[in-house]
């Protein structure tokens, strides 16, 4: 009798080790990621070598169980998200492509932004427009999806979003275009009724969308982010690209991290998880570190970066920045270690 019940003690505790672990809860957590040096993520045809280093700082996320959630709870850098909040009715494989997407849009930035300042060759070849979501309650929701690439409407291609907006600036609400999308290798077409726009100024889809565009630069330039998503990694893909090009080494022996989404005219933009990238730098011996000032708003990034240095103690230093203009110009002041 003893070795039954002990049999089943021990059965039933494998069953309730199984359901802790490997159950997932409704929530996602995140964590401190890592910080990770650019140059060799970074590669321009013939580029410049630095002495020190500049890295781009990441947030590691994924789905709660019983384990991570109670640890989580009791963790000061972990974070916990209702699934909503993260996935906003998309699907786990929606977000991935939103995230990834997001990513090559910031390369394609920083890109631009950098090969712009260096005074480089820079071409663009546009393909279409991919959609990114879709407004609920539009007649376009019933047909297009996340990841669909939009090719034609009506009779004329769409190789930009200036060609769509173009051909939509003479149409009126009501009015019904035929849409003509690439989905999963297939063409794919539906007729899609116009609705006024929240700005009242045009009409269109109701959808968001991204361009699909090619960069062609000299020299070239490969960056190899392999899974990393999201738009937070830009100012400092930018600064690597641009040191690079360049016979100045802007590191001049410092380790630098830093975060910031980079938008095609130099401005640097907010992130989530700021508190966690300080985290994730100062455990990678960081020296200096770059964050969204939001035109010293009182509760931007840096406040945040600020107030999380304090907390943890370090001696890396949390710089302000609104524009890739600004981190340049402190990186040109700074004196050689």
């Amino acid at each position: 009798m003893k070795t039954k019940s002990y049999i089943r003690s021990l059965f039933i505790g494998i069953i309730l080790a199984m359901l802790i672990t490997f159950v997932q809860l409704p929530f996602y957590i995140t964590k401190p990621g890592t910080a990770q040096e650019l140059a060799p993520i970074v590669q321009v045809d013939g580029g410049y070598e630095e002495e020190g280093s500049l890295m781009l700082t990441t947030v590691r996320m994924g789905k709660a169980n019983v384990v991570s959630y109670i640890w989580a709870k009791l963790s000061e850098y972990q974070m916990i998200y209702p699934e909503q909040d993260i996935l906003q009715d998309r699907s786990d494989e929606e977000y991935s492509y939103i995230q990834l997407h997001n990513m090559e849009n910031s390369k394609n930035s920083a890109i631009t932004v950098a090969y712009n300042q260096a005074d480089k060759s820079i071409e663009y070849k546009y393909n279409g427009l991919f959609v990114f979501t879709v407004l609920d309650n539009v007649p376009a929701k019933d047909f297009l999806k996340t990841a669909d690439r939009i090719i034609r409407v009506d009779d004329k291609d769409v190789k930009s979003y200036e060609d769509l907006t173009h051909y939509l600036s003479t149409k009126q609400e009501g009015d019904v275009i035929e849409v003509v999308v690439e989905r999963d290798g297939e063409t794919v077409v539906q007729d899609i009724e116009l609705i006024t726009l929240e700005n009242k100024e045009q009409v269109g889809l109701g959808v968001q969308l991204i361009e699909d565009v090619e960069l062609n630069v000299n020299p070239s330039v490969e960056i190899n982010s392999e899974k990393i998503g999201g738009p937070s990694a830009g100012l400092m893909f930018t600064l690597e690209i641009y040191n690079q090009l360049v016979e100045e080494d802007l590191t001049k022996g410092f380790d630098i991290a830093g975060t910031g989404q980079i938008f095609n005219d130099g401005t640097v933009g907010p992130i989530g998880g700021i508190s966690q990238k300080i985290v994730a730098a100062d455990k990678a011996g960081a020296e200096i570190f770059f964050a969204p000032n939001q035109n010293g708003a009182s509760d931007s990034n840096y406040n945040e970066a600020v107030k999380t240095a304090q907390d943890i103690g370090t001696s890396m230093e949390i710089v302000p920045v609104d524009t890739f203009e600004d981190a340049l110009l402190y990186l040109q002041s700074l004196q050689p270690e």
